[in-house]
C-alpha cells in the first residue's frame, strides 16, 4: 500500500469510528496487548474494524508504540526536509489557519503535500520546490488580487508563498471563503 493510500485508509477508519490514532494507542497500550494478531483480534471484536483496517491500525499502532513517528509525521517531515525546511514556517500558519475554521475539518497527510477537507477539499497545501510554499484553494469567485491565479486541478486557484509574513489576512480570508464553499 502507498503512503497516500495509507493515510486517506487512517482518515477513514479515524472518521467511521470517531477515534483517532492516539485514541487507538492509548486504548491498546490499556490492553497490554503487544503481539500484532492480538491487536488484530482485539480492534475488531471491540471497536468493529473490518479486517484490512485492523491491520493497518495495528501496524502503525504498533510502529508508534517502538517509538517511531506516526506515518503521517514522518510524511510531513519528509516534504519540509533538506532545501525545504525553511518552508515549514510557511506550511505551519497555514496549518493552523486551515485546520481551525471549523469542528469538521479532515486533515490529510500525503506523500506530496496537506489536503484540508471539509466535505470536499477546500485547501491544499504543498511545498514543489524549495523555492515556495504553494497554497491551493477552492474558491467560488477568483478574488481580485495578484496573487491569486485560476488554476485547473484539484484546485480552481493558487497562491505562492515565500514568508511566513505573505501569510496575510487576505489569505485567511480565502481559506475561510474556501471551507465555507466546502460545506
Amino acid at each position: 500500500m502507498t503512503d497516500p493510500q495509507r493515510e486517506t485508509q487512517m482518515a477513514n477508519i479515524e472518521a467511521a469510528t470517531g477515534m483517532t490514532l492516539a485514541d487507538f494507542a492509548e486504548d491498546i497500550r490499556k490492553t497490554g496487548l503487544q503481539k500484532h494478531g492480538q491487536i488484530v483480534s482485539y480492534l475488531k471484536d471491540e471497536h468493529g474494524l473490518t479486517h484490512g483496517n485492523a491491520n493497518l491500525m495495528a501496524h502503525v499502532v504498533r510502529e508508534q508504540m517502538a517509538g517511531g513517528p506516526t506515518p503521517a509525521e514522518a510524511l510531513l517531515n519528509a516534504q519540509y526536509e533538506g532545501g525545504k525546511a525553511h518552508l515549514r514556517p510557511i506550511y505551519e500558519t497555514l496549518e493552523k489557519i486551515a485546520g481551525s475554521r471549523g469542528d469538521d475539518v479532515a486533515q490529510v497527510i500525503q506523500k506530496t503535500g496537506v489536503s484540508f477537507r471539509r466535505r470536499k477539499q477546500f485547501a491544499l497545501i504543498q511545498a514543489p520546490s524549495s523555492k515556495r510554499v504553494q497554497l491551493g484553494l477552492n474558491l467560488p469567485t477568483t478574488p481580485a488580487d495578484e496573487r491569486v491565479r485560476e488554476v485547473s486541478g484539484m484546485c480552481t486557484h493558487r497562491v505562492d508563498l515565500t514568508d511566513p509574513t505573505e501569510v496575510d489576512d487576505d489569505v485567511t480570508a480565502w481559506i475561510t471563503s474556501a471551507y465555507e464553499a466546502a460545506g
